[in-house]
């Protein structure tokens, strides 16, 4: 395997085989994280940016489902009463969220069931913030506190990025069985986030099982291949095969 595992994870034909993911055990997961594909749309166009439409776009990325994509685009018309965005494939069209607050309350009408709270979307959208920068500074234990904080308040959306958030914590500070549980849980909410394998991938590394790492290595490449070219890729692999050599030498 030693031999070929560089060709194979970085040659543009591959099928990805599955690793093993847990199911969640989270029983308040909602039932709009599994669902078919939506996408909302935020129109950055001149007049909708002036009215905060770039807070919007980021407010809506941290806040929704995994099943919800969140990008840009122009103009939606309807100019004066954004900013504007519109959920596809329905097509409805919503005008003034320029607010933190009227974003996260848009998520939760258009996708959560009864009793979801979006201002715990928000309170958590900003511990995942502060637990960035924490995490930058290399104060790994804060960082952790304050994603584990965030988890709890359990949010409608944005939790699986909270978990894989946690998942790249825990593997700095060596807890490699937290950070491998972690990444099942943001697998289990998202099953096609591609940082997530990553995430699985590197825990399982650190585990030393290393036809495990492979296959989430494999599984990320197949949802994204543009990671193929990226240098951090590009590292776990030479790392994934040291390992191996050093195996196979002992």
């Amino acid at each position: 395997m030693y031999r070929s595992i560089h060709n194979v994870l970085l040659s543009s034909r591959h099928v990805a085989p599955s690793p093993p993911v847990k199911r969640c055990r989270l029983d308040w997961r909602a039932k709009a994280q599994r669902v078919e594909e939506m996408e909302i749309r935020v129109c950055s166009n001149r007049t909708c940016r002036r009215q905060g439409s770039f807070q919007t776009l980021e407010t809506l990325c941290g806040v929704a489902p995994p099943n919800v994509t969140v990008k840009s685009c122009g103009c939606l018309g309807r100019c004066g009463s954004g900013p504007n965005l519109v959920v596809l494939p329905d097509g409805l069209t919503v005008g003034h969220c320029g607010t933190a607050a009227r974003a996260a309350e848009v998520i939760i009408t258009l996708f959560a069931e009864a009793g979801h709270d979006p201002k715990a979307c928000l309170d958590a959208l900003a511990l995942r913030k502060r637990a960035d920068i924490e995490f930058a500074n290399r104060n790994f234990t804060q960082a952790e506190l304050l994603l584990s904080q965030a988890i709890d308040l359990k949010p409608f959306g944005g939790i699986h990025v909270t978990f894989k958030c946690r998942s790249l914590v825990r593997l700095e500070l060596g807890n490699y069985s937290g950070a491998l549980q972690d990444a099942e849980e943001a697998l289990a909410l998202a099953p096609r986030y591609s940082e997530a394998f990553i995430c699985q991938g590197d825990a399982f590394l650190a585990l030393n099982k290393f036809d495990l790492a492979e296959q989430s290595y494999l599984a990320s490449l197949d949802i994204d291949p543009s990671i193929r070219h990226s240098k951090s890729f590009k590292s776990r692999i030479i790392k994934l095969e040291e390992k191996l050599a050093a195996a196979n030498i002992s």
